[in-house]
């Protein structure tokens, strides 16, 4: 590196080679001019440094921060401007936040308005972009910590420690308020900058703790384990799966599973019923649940309650029941090695296991809906069904449906890690998480499946132009049922002989005045293809694959019968 003036922006930068980020991504304001220098030194100078990517709409940039965190399990940065780009991004951080994806966000604001020291940062901060209590009292409620850099001395510790308590449990996004005025004041770098930052340590229940829960597993009659997330940590699939197999429990994935947790193929998986499974359980295991009653006081009485979980109780959920009558905490795939590794120290009954074994009946993946008469559209469930045939065995679908979610899971089988993931948070995020995995994983294929509502929520230009101009090829299959089915199914679940109902006069609901998908892709430099027909659906999805594995990402905009 020349002698040249150092300031804010090469402070980010140094923080992030230091944290090991691979890419900064950004929908940036005109604060980050001191990043952009920081990183044009980077290239002249040769640098190793993270990858920089300039992206169209903030919610993009968040979202593909969140598929690539959901892949890597590692924070990276995400630039957006001021308050107005911070609240843009707000559905997409609250997202990372509930799916427990590391990142940094940072924003600024000016603090000085052109009559402090130093350079002038532009009148627009004074006019239109200051907000009472900086942005970092706007990010509080939905991230994990916020703050503001008060000088920049402090700009690089901030940032790795920003890093460092956003991959710590439970994992999620913070907010960096980095003023202007101190982006653009001059750094000397500490003797310790550039020394990496070490990964978290791991963490483990106490032996007694351990000890404790292996007997209550040996005891049990009857267990069940009720997973939502046990696949979203460090080995936490394979762990699982050691664990259920060396006594037979079975395991339950319910309908607010978020991701492949366990394979569905395994005769263990009892599909998604918590009530029906836990109705007769002496022992229920709670691994990674955040709400698994409902109502929350639905705890079954009979049963005692284990939970596993590296922070049983989520600071951001404001109401949350588990009704534990023990705890297991620490980080999910060592703790349940080290469980696994205490039941059989203490000594497996293996007739008890193999008479649990032998009592499994194989569960029912549900009769088709039957078709009506004169019905021609294509049923959901076929369009899963083609889908789990023609993809790769080790594909990565991201799933940003609403009343099809159910179907997905049930049918898409899912029987390895990263598999299945759902999209958490309000709509409009799905193009970008599953470009995100495709960009963490470019060898891997990325299929999105999203409803027609939820695919209007997204940024569809900018997201399918990031994937033309960023290589990041995949395949969306868009389920158009022609409405927003989910908000019509809770009017009739309120209002069952309502007015609309008898009237046919429903609010909200339509979306026949949605533009043609197949065309907007098309415009976008992507294969669109509109399927109304069932024997369309084989052939048509074949084809959109194709063009997918050939470089050039497909729409399939699939007609279905609800």
């Amino acid at each position: 590196m020349t002698d040249e003036h150092l300031d804010g922006g090469e402070a980010v930068l140094a923080a992030c080679r230091s944290l090991g980020v691979d890419v900064v991504f950004a929908s940036s304001g005109s604060e980050w001019a001191p990043v952009w220098e920081a990183l044009a030194r980077q290239d002249r100078d040769g640098t190793t440094g993270p990858r920089y990517v300039d992206l169209l709409h903030e919610t993009l940039a968040v979202a593909m921060a969140t598929g690539y965190g959901l892949v890597t399990r590692r924070p990276q940065l995400v630039l957006v401007h001021a308050v107005p780009g911070l609240l843009q991004g707000a559905c997409g951080i609250h997202g990372a936040l509930l799916a427990g994806v590391p990142m940094v966000v940072a924003s600024s604001e000016s603090t000085g308005y052109g009559d402090g020291r130093g350079q002038d940062p532009g009148s627009q901060w004074y006019r239109n972009l200051s907000i009472v209590g900086g942005p970092q009292a706007v990010a509080n409620p939905w991230t994990k910590w916020s703050t503001q850099v008060g000088d920049v001395s402090t700009v690089y510790g901030s940032v790795v420690r920003a890093a460092e308590i956003a991959a710590r449990p439970t994992a999620g996004p913070v907010y960096l308020n980095i003023p202007v005025e101190v982006l653009l004041d001059e750094w000397t770098p500490s003797a310790l900058v550039g020394r990496p930052i070490p990964e978290a340590g791991r963490r483990v229940s106490t032996a007694g703790d351990l000890e404790r829960a292996a007997r209550r597993l040996l005891a049990a009659e009857r267990p069940v384990i009720v997973t939502e997330s046990a696949g979203r940590h460090a080995d936490g699939f394979e762990a699982l799966l050691e664990l259920a197999e060396t006594l037979a429990v079975p395991v339950i994935e319910p309908q607010a599973a978020v991701c492949a947790n366990f394979p569905r193929t395994n005769p263990l998986h009892r599909g998604g019923d918590t009530a029906a499974a836990v109705a007769d359980a002496d022992l229920v295991v709670l691994l990674c649940c955040r709400a698994p009653w409902y109502p929350p006081s639905d705890r079954p009485v009979a049963a005692d309650v284990l939970v596993i979980d590296d922070v049983p109780h989520r600071p951001y959920v404001d109401y949350q029941v588990l009704g534990a009558d023990q705890y297991l905490e620490g980080d999910i795939g060592p703790t349940l090695r080290a469980l696994t590794g205490a039941v059989r120290a203490a000594g497996v009954d293996e007739r008890k296991v193999a008479a649990r074994r032998a009592g499994l009946t194989v569960p029912s993946r549900g009769a088709p809906a039957p078709r009506q008469p004169g019905e021609h559209w294509i049923d959901p469930g076929d369009v899963v069904d083609c889908l789990r045939e023609l993809l790769d065995p080790d594909a990565a679908v991201v799933d940003e449906t609403i009343t099809h979610a159910r179907i997905v899971q049930q049918r898409l089988q899912a029987d390895r890690p990263g598999r299945y993931s759902y999209v958490q948070g309000g709509l409009g995020q799905g193009i970008g998480v599953a470009l995100g995995v495709k960009m963490a994983d470019t060898e891997r294929e990325v299929a999105l499946v999203i409803g027609d509502g939820a695919m209007l929520y997204n940024p569809i230009v900018q997201s399918l132009s990031a994937a033309r101009t960023l290589d990041l090829p995949i395949l969306i299959v868009v389920f158009n049922n022609r409405q927003y089915r989910s908000m019509k199914l809770n009017h009739l679940r309120f209002y069952p002989d309502g007015a609309a109902v008898r009237e046919d006069d429903f609010r909200g609901v339509d979306l026949d005045g949605q533009p043609e998908l197949a065309k907007v892709a098309e415009s976008l430099g992507v294969l669109g293809l509109s399927l109304t027909e069932p024997e369309q659906l084989k052939a048509g999805l074949a084809q959109a694959l194709a063009s997918v594995r050939n470089g050039v990402s497909a729409l399939v905009d699939v007609r279905v019968t609800r």
